[in-house]
């Protein structure tokens, strides 16, 4: 299905660069249907089409009757302005993708055609190397064969889950903002292993491949992160020694409260955005 597929990125930033990372090398969709818009930045078009082999092109010289997929990638306070000159030159069964942060569904729906197909996306920047977390929430008339679409497309870039919209917080706690936790432990095991006199890249690929590991173990046995813990804390041992330093020192509490207070603070996001676009369009 995809390599029929014409796919235009409404942006050019850098969220649409991983997402358009993960789909070329994917070798899914041909590098040629992917397209880059932006308003005015011809230069870094000129550098993603050099760098992936896509197109890069203004937004006003965009054949939009010949996009079946438009990923809208703007910054979210001009996501007016490109709905407005959406509207009145895309047809209500062409595939609109929103990465935007805080923008609804129901927000999309309202300033597009009645009935139209959109899908609200949360990906995050594993995307790059096609390992992406990445939710999708459907609108209330996508059909079917659009939200199968949208999963075979983003499977490109990683694992998609189908999520309820009010769970797009959370869900952002978790996987949008969850590589940085694991960027900034990481930080702190190779400032370790350094200070013990490890290479800082030999440190730096021993946390990275103990992380995958890890992962994988997960992903490949049918058992829970407790029962696996447990199967590697012999009573007295190096690793019990560890995880008591980290319930000493709140680990515990402090990964929970980064996912609830990532969570909070994509809701107040969420409704600052919705506030600024009903004053915008009261006026």
């Amino acid at each position: 299905m995809l390599h029929e597929k014409t796919v235009a990125f409404i942006g050019a930033g850098s969220m649409a660069e991983a997402m358009i990372s993960g789909l070329v090398n994917s070798n899914k969709i041909p590098a040629h249907q992917i397209i880059a818009t932006n308003r005015s930045n011809g230069e870094r078009l000129a550098v993603l089409e050099a760098k992936y082999g896509i197109k890069g092109i203004k937004l006003d010289q965009l054949q939009f009757d010949q996009i079946d997929v438009f990923i809208l990638a703007m910054k979210p306070k001009d996501v007016e302005k490109a709905l407005n000159n959406l509207i009145g030159q895309i047809e209500v069964n062409q595939l609109v993708l929103s990465v935007l942060a805080g923008i609804t569904t129901t927000y999309l729906e309202q300033n597009l055609h009645n009935g139209q197909q959109v899908v609200r996306v949360m990906p995050n920047t594993s995307s790059t190397i096609g390992e992406s977390a990445t939710a999708i929430s459907p609108g209330h008339a996508t059909s079917n064969e659009n939200i199968i679409l949208t999963q075979e497309l983003l499977g490109c870039i990683g694992e998609v889950y189908t999520i309820k919209e009010k769970d797009m917080d959370i869900f952002t706690g978790l996987a949008g903002s969850g590589p940085a936790y694991f960027y900034y432990l990481m930080e702190h095991m190779e400032k370790q292993g350094s200070e013990a006199g490890f290479d800082v890249e030999t440190t730096r690929q021993i946390i990275a491949q103990t992380i995958v590991g890890a992962a994988k173990m997960i992903q490949e046995q049918d058992v829970t992160p407790t029962v696996l813990r447990e199967k590697v804390t012999s009573p007295n041992g190096t690793t019990a020694a560890g995880l008591k330093a980290l319930d000493d020192n709140g680990g515990g509490l402090a990964i929970s409260k980064a996912v609830e207070h990532a969570a909070i603070r994509s809701k107040e996001i969420s409704e600052q955005i919705q506030e600024s676009l009903l004053v915008s369009a009261n006026k």
